[in-house]
């Protein structure tokens, strides 16, 4: 079955005037228009292509991949708006649609807005939501304490930043676990630090406990190599100073190079750390 919004791979049936028409293993048939047809091709030919409604509410196939797909979320950019809503740039020469019923906040040409993108029911169109809360849910959780996961930042909050997990749940990186910039819309790795009454995830952005020295301590050994041996931080140093240097607390940092000095690696003198 020809899947709207996603990935299909399908062979090449016949060639027209418009273009290619290809089919799927139901024999479902949709164009692929002139300007995606490769140089070179034979019928029954596998090609990868993305499927969506063309202005005339027709199915047709692009080899262009966008950025963000059915139930998918991405940074946008928002093109233009009209009456109706906003227009996104999502990689396609058609943009996608934004309804007004559908912004968190009410979006501006050249702003940029993390959205999801599902499938309206009452048009069967691709459309665009930044209200991206609503498609969240942690009544019944994928995961367990100390799971690495994926994470998209969300949102900001005062105490944190709101992050999507799993492009499923909803988690929280509390202010005292953020040691580098975020921004809106990136991709990164996280442990499931606490799965606090209600389902809520507290999230890390380092590894927990015992499992936290390794990584740091890789940090380390990486900076001094970068730096000829030498740092000018020990244990005597600030907070402030560690987390601008090596993007990790003074707690995880002291762990680490106990860690390293027991292991005969570095050398911890009154000027600072060096490498053995």
């Amino acid at each position: 079955m020809i899947q709207l919004g996603q990935k299909n791979t399908l062979e090449i049936l016949r060639e027209t005037d418009h273009g290619i028409y290809l089919i799927d293993d139901e024999d479902n048939e949709v164009l692929l228009p002139n300007r995606y047809v490769p140089e070179s091709f034979k019928i029954w030919d596998k090609i990868e292509v993305f499927v969506y409604l063309d202005n005339e509410e027709r199915p047709v196939a692009t080899t262009d991949m966008p950025y963000i797909m059915l139930n998918d979320f991405a940074l946008l950019r928002c093109n233009q708006v009209n009456d109706y809503g906003a227009f996104l740039d999502w990689g396609l020469v058609k943009e996608l649609f934004c309804p007004f019923k559908e912004q968190a906040f009410k979006m501006k040409p050249g702003g940029w807005y993390l959205v999801h993108c599902y499938m309206d029911e009452k048009t069967d169109r691709l459309v665009a939501s930044s209200k991206t809360n609503r498609f969240l849910d942690n009544k019944v959780l994928s995961v367990n304490q100390f799971d690495e996961v994926d994470l998209i930042v969300s949102h900001p909050s005062d105490i944190g930043m709101n992050v999507i997990v799993n492009k499923v749940h909803s988690g929280l990186i509390y202010k005292d676990s953020i040691f580098r910039d975020l921004s809106v819309g990136d991709k990164l790795k996280g442990i499931v630090k606490k799965i606090r009454p209600g389902n809520k995830l507290d999230i890390s952005l380092g590894q927990i406990g015992y499992r936290n020295i390794e990584p740091n301590a890789q940090r380390i050994m990486e900076e001094l190599q970068d730096n000829s041996g030498y740092l000018n931080l020990s244990d005597k140093s600030s907070p402030e100073a560690i987390k601008e240097v090596l993007q990790m607390s003074k707690k995880n940092f002291k762990k680490a190079i106990g860690t390293l000095y027991k292991q005969k690696q570095i050398i911890i003198k009154g000027d600072g750390i060096h490498l053995v």
